[in-house]
């Protein structure tokens, strides 16, 4: 899709008004042109982008009018690049630099036989061509191939497209079986190689078991510069013999340094774009929802932690079963698992699918019967348990047994859980440690606000942890609302959170629309935005009926002529969204709860055989294949040539068992 200017313009507009991505694609649709989040934040980005490149661009445009070199021609260049390399390309000859074999050529009187070397028309040199001299001049030129923005272009632009990165395994660990085994001897194009193989590679090399190499067409560059360089000098054997050296000493080593970090960085955006997508699918998987839960943290040795939740997620009570370590401790474990599910009559059993879980399953379904039995992914329940986010909330409780509440606390409402939780100790990408940090700080973020607006939060229960992520709220305002409520009782209605200290109009204008009330307004339990309630009123009082009666009422709805209410900033978009939501009020866009089934007889590695066929879960996605749960405690994968469709984190499928490798504790799949 082409996106015109006037788009741009008013996304720009708003966002520097204070208006948020979710805000501005769900509320703002006449305004963009119908964006969607994904197309608003990319502007946005880029915006960002341009206003870097623009600072950098008057910063250089001092630096060199400082110097008094700079000349209407290069200041006309400097205006004209569009990206970061073009624009250091340009300045890099004026850049301060450390003392070089160029410029004590300089200082010894040689700059103008560098002239005559390098064509300059009018040049001269008067005094004897002697070795000093010519090697001097030599330098210069040089230096001249390697910051000439023309030649630095040809080079890049030729190396990126021919180039290679290699890699091999270092002497001394030639004998030692890694991780990096298949990068021992290793080469692919610099433009083809995925990212986690750029990954991988570099990951090889920080840990000392790799040499990792990027392997340029020397030959083809050296002669593209002296095809563009020695048909204009008078001493062509001279300024070869520069050109190579300067390809070789100065400009290869520079492109090879450039090249690399423009390779970990796009390994580094297509690895964070893939860690966003499955925390999205992850954030998004459908809750259980209000039932009671018994959730327990699996343990051999320590035992198993026993969290009891009401369908509210409020602890209950908790307990410690020890089943492994001998019968008659078995036996009162069994019993006090009884007395918890008779006592408290829990819908589901959560089991974290950790260290234990099989064995875990096997003692619960000896012991109960009658309650459905559900294994949770635990990724990051530890780092839950010990942080400050756990201590506030248990201050009184146990680390331990803070995992078991969090496990099922997850199944009930995993987004509602798992925000709590740092994103990248969830465990759903590739290479996370290794990407720049920063970048994928701010995309599990943006992945995260999607997802809790997409969804909507309840405002009289939801923790400071998700509220922080409502549009127009933050840290700060969720506290504030929080001990709000917890001073003053539940919200009553959506304009009651304009109570809140610190939360105006603008604040109100961009949370509203995702915050939900029950039992109030109407529409409070709605995405309808409080702006288009007289909107919604005029049109249940144009059918003759109260507001109420048109909520939820399909065939009343059907009724509505929305090309009456089009008008001012309302258009079709808007309007469809609203009837939309008048069908199915305050609907979970993340559909219905469906536990996975593991097969009762494969409980560990050594219980697979190749052609088992089996259901499972999906874990993880990368660029290589996807990870999935067949309840064996390790993920078997499905490497990318084995799968069929698309899938996600979180969706049930069924795979084969293609290999068993028990020594290194792996195990292949295929879905074809």
């Amino acid at each position: 899709m082409l996106i015109r200017a006037e788009q741009v313009a008013k996304t720009l507009e708003l966002h520097a008004g204070g208006a948020t991505v979710p805000f501005i694609a769900r509320y703002r649709k006449e305004a963009t042109g119908n964006l969607d989040e994904v197309q608003i934040q990319a502007i946005i980005d880029r915006d960002a982008e341009l206003r870097e490149l623009d600072e950098r661009r008057a910063a250089i445009l001092k630096s060199i009018e400082e110097q008094g070199k700079l000349t209407p021609e290069l200041a006309a260049a400097i205006a004209a690049v569009r990206t970061r390399a073009e624009l250091e390309d340009l300045y890099l000859p004026y850049r301060p630099k450390r003392r070089t074999r160029a410029t004590i050529a300089k200082e010894r009187g040689y700059e103008p036989l560098a002239d005559v070397m390098w064509g300059v028309p009018g040049a001269k040199w008067e005094q004897p061509l002697d070795d000093d001299a010519l090697a001097g001049a030599r330098d210069i030129c040089a230096e001249r191939v390697s910051e000439s923005a023309e030649l630095r272009r040809f080079a890049r632009m030729h190396a990126t497209r021919r180039g290679a990165i290699g890699s091999a395994v270092r002497p001394e660990k030639k004998d030692e079986k890694t991780k990096f085994e298949m990068y021992y001897d290793w080469r692919e194009p610099i433009a083809a190689v995925p990212s986690h193989r750029a990954l991988a590679v570099f990951r090889g090399e920080t840990e000392e078991v790799l040499n990792v190499k990027l392997q340029l067409p020397d030959e083809e560059i050296v002669t593209g510069i002296k095809q563009r360089l020695l048909r204009r000098t008078p001493m062509p054997d001279q300024l070869a013999l520069a050109i190579e050296d300067g390809w070789k000493r100065l400009l290869s080593v520079s492109i090879e340094g450039e090249l690399r970090a423009d390779l970990k960085q796009r390994a580094d955006a297509q690895a964070i774009d893939v860690f966003g997508q499955n925390l999205r699918n992850l954030l998004l998987a459908p809750p259980a929802g209000s039932r009671r839960v018994l959730a327990l943290d699996p343990g051999l040795r320590t035992g198993i932690k026993t969290a009891m939740l009401d369908a509210t997620g409020k602890l209950l009570e908790t307990a410690t079963l020890y089943t492994e370590r001998s019968a008659s401790e078995r036996s009162s474990a069994q019993k006090l698992l009884q007395r918890l599910v008779a006592q408290h009559k829990p819908d589901l059993i959560a089991v974290g699918n950790g260290t234990g879980s099989r064995e875990a399953e096997t003692f619960v379904r000896a012991a109960v019967s009658d309650v459905p039995l559900v294994s949770v992914p635990e990724q990051g329940a530890s780092v839950y348990s010990a942080s400050e986010v756990a201590r506030d909330e248990f201050p009184d409780l146990d680390v331990s047994l803070r995992g078991a509440v969090s496990i099922g606390r997850r199944l009930q409402d995993p987004l509602g859980e798992l925000v709590k939780i740092e994103p990248k100790s969830i465990g759903v990408g590739q290479y996370q440690h290794d990407v720049h940090q920063p970048l994928l700080k701010k995309k599990l973020g943006e992945t995260v606000d999607w997802c809790v607006n997409l969804v909507g939060v309840d405002a009289n229960t939801a923790s400071p942890q998700l509220l922080e992520h409502v549009s127009g709220i933050g840290p700060v305002l969720a506290k504030r609302i929080v001990e709000h409520r917890n001073t003053t009782g539940p919200f009553p209605a959506r304009r009651s959170l304009l109570e809140v200290r610190g939360l105006g109009a603008r604040a109100f204008e961009q949370c509203a629309g995702f915050l939900r009330i029950r039992d109030a307004h109407p529409l409070d339990d709605s995405a309808v935005h409080p702006e288009r309630y007289p909107l919604v009123e005029k049109m249940a009082k144009d059918l003759g009926v109260q507001l109420r009666e048109l909520v939820a009422n399909g065939p009343m709805i059907e009724k509505v002529d929305w090309k009456r209410y089009v008008g001012g900033d309302v258009g079709e978009p808007t309007l469809r969204d609203i009837l939309t939501e008048l069908r199915k009020p305050g609907r979970d866009p993340r559909g219905s709860f469906e536990p996975p089934k593991f097969r009762d007889d494969v409980q560990t590695l050594t219980d697979l055989r190749e052609g088992m066929t089996l259901e499972g879960v999906v874990t993880n996605v990368t660029a290589f294949g996807a990870f999935v749960d067949v309840g064996v405690h390790r993920d078997g994968l499905v490497h990318v040539s084995q799968i069929a469709g698309k899938p996600k984190v979180g969706d049930r499928v069924t795979a084969r068992v293609v290999s068993v490798d028990l020594d290194r504790k792996r195990f292949a799949l295929t879905m074809r």
